[in-house]
């Protein structure tokens, strides 16, 4: 990746330092904000009043520092000067303000990554907020960032696959939020006053992805005793070649959302809808960035392969079994294309070995993409509570719902007069529980998956297909 060049800091000045994190400021900023984190409310504000507070002079010395901090690393990265600048005022008025809830609206609207993507640039983001599939609370975090942007990538947004808001990056350090499952970054995690009338980027953490990929696909192979062709062994064994593949596989995937027949909002957002609603755009979008990647490789596209083995694997072996079974919509994807697979044959669980068909893979995996879009495009005409039978009979078509759901009864069971959002009330927190195969597997997968909790590119080596031992 292209590094950042040395800034010249005017006469006198000693140069700084090519990364964020190797300057002497930024453990400053980090212990200033992992200082203060802790005595935040789960809205950011801090309560100084409550048992155990600190002095409010003890929140505003670690805040001045944090705010030094920032100042001092800010000449390191001219095209963030804008936000930085905001980000302090936004600063300093929390504190004047006694604390309270915080607002960076101003600091998240200088902020514009996307606006010039360069492969390599840093990026440091402080923001009081949430991390999704981490910390639920808005507390102060402190991230620095490495944008992936490679010339072929930038040409298949440019030419095919728009998506200006989009960035791929990777972590260089981060303060406790990010010592967790999440791999986004998302401005509509962040505390503010309201909303804008519209965000302007969001980030994936390619480096977060693949390295749990790895981890995880070794250890279900491994198990599985799957036999795999030579080239995907070596995928899963380089780091890079993995978060080559994560970035082309979010980039299509993020664009899906807004593209197609959509008989909803893509993002379902202000709307109550049943889990597998979600779980099934979740699915059509990765399924198309799968079918995408199948053109892609027939014309040449180096890492177009590479996503097909990534949707198929982290789709198969870690969606259904990571996290909890209350409206796991990831999972039940997850266990819908493993179902739909092994319905069609494409894969295969006997002699407690798993078998997949390697040639017929990417025809069939097309073949569910298809009967989701056909649903999608069969429901511009459909009521909302009718499409969401249809979705929930193409679901259940594959995986058997829970023997106690009422929706499994149709219609007659449930209250019709009741306006549809109401019905919702009647899904089960697991309404698709998992099967035998997918019980067992979870059991044997348990620890590796708790294992990836944090994990970076510059964790410890994720080891190779074969290499990762896992206890039956």
């Amino acid at each position: 990746m292209t590094e950042i060049l040395v800034q010249d800091l005017g006469d006198g000045a000693a140069p700084t330092s090519e990364r964020v994190i190797d300057h002497p400021a930024w453990p400053v900023l980090k212990d200033a904000v992992e200082e203060i984190r802790p005595w935040q409310s789960g809205d950011g504000s801090i309560d100084f009043a409550a048992e155990g507070a600190p002095a409010r002079a003890t929140v505003e010395l670690a805040l001045d520092r944090a705010i030094s901090a920032i100042e001092q690393l800010s000449p390191l990265l001219p095209h963030d000067a804008d936000y930085h600048r905001a980000l302090v005022a936004d600063l300093r008025r929390w504190a004047d303000g006694g604390f309270g809830v915080p607002d960076f609206l101003d600091s998240l609207l200088a902020f514009r990554p996307a606006s010039e993507r360069a492969d390599g640039r840093q990026h440091l983001v402080v923001f009081a907020m949430y991390t999704q599939n981490g910390n639920p609370d808005r507390n102060l975090e402190a991230v620095v960032l490495r944008m992936v942007w490679p010339d072929w990538l930038a040409e298949l947004e440019r030419t095919r696959f728009d998506n200006p808001l989009f960035l791929g990056i990777t972590f260089e350090d981060f303060t406790a939020g990010y010592d967790t499952n999440s791999a986004v970054l998302f401005p509509e995690t962040i505390a503010v006053r309201e909303a804008p009338e519209r965000f302007s980027w969001g980030g994936i953490f390619c480096d977060r992805e693949a390295a749990r990929f790895r981890r995880v696909t070794a250890a279900a192979v491994d198990i599985l005793r799957l036999e795999l062709p030579q080239d995907i062994r070596e995928m899963v064994a380089d780091q890079d070649r993995c978060q080559q593949a994560f970035v082309l596989w979010d980039m299509v995937h993020d664009r899906t959302h807004s593209h197609g027949d959509l008989p909803f909002d893509p993002f379902m957002i202000k709307q109550r809808q049943p889990f597998w609603m979600y779980g099934l755009e979740e699915l059509r979008c990765d399924l198309t960035a799968f079918r995408e990647a199948v053109k892609l490789e027939a014309e040449g596209v180096a890492q177009a392969r590479d996503v097909q083995y990534a949707v198929i694997f982290d789709r198969m072996f870690r969606f259904p079994v990571t996290g909890d079974r209350v409206r796991n919509y990831d999972g039940l994807g997850g266990q819908l294309l493993f179902a739909y697979l092994h319905r069609h044959e494409v894969v295969r669980w006997t002699d407690n070995t798993l078998h997949i068909d390697w040639e017929r893979a990417p025809q069939v995996t097309n073949q569910l993409c298809a009967e989701i879009e056909r649903l999608y495009r069969d429901g511009i005409d459909r009521p909302k509570l009718v499409h969401w039978f249809a979705a929930y009979d193409l679901v259940a078509t594959y995986l058997s719902p829970h023997p106690g759901s009422t929706w499994a009864k149709g219609p007659e069971a449930l209250d019709l007069t009741q306006p549809p959002r109401k019905l919702v009330d009647e899904v089960l927190p697991d309404e698709f529980p998992l099967s035998m195969f997918y019980e067992a597997l979870a059991k044997k997968l348990k620890g590796v998956i708790a294992s990836t909790r944090g994990i970076t590119a510059h964790g410890p080596e994720q080891g190779s297909v074969g290499s990762v031992g896992v206890a039956a």
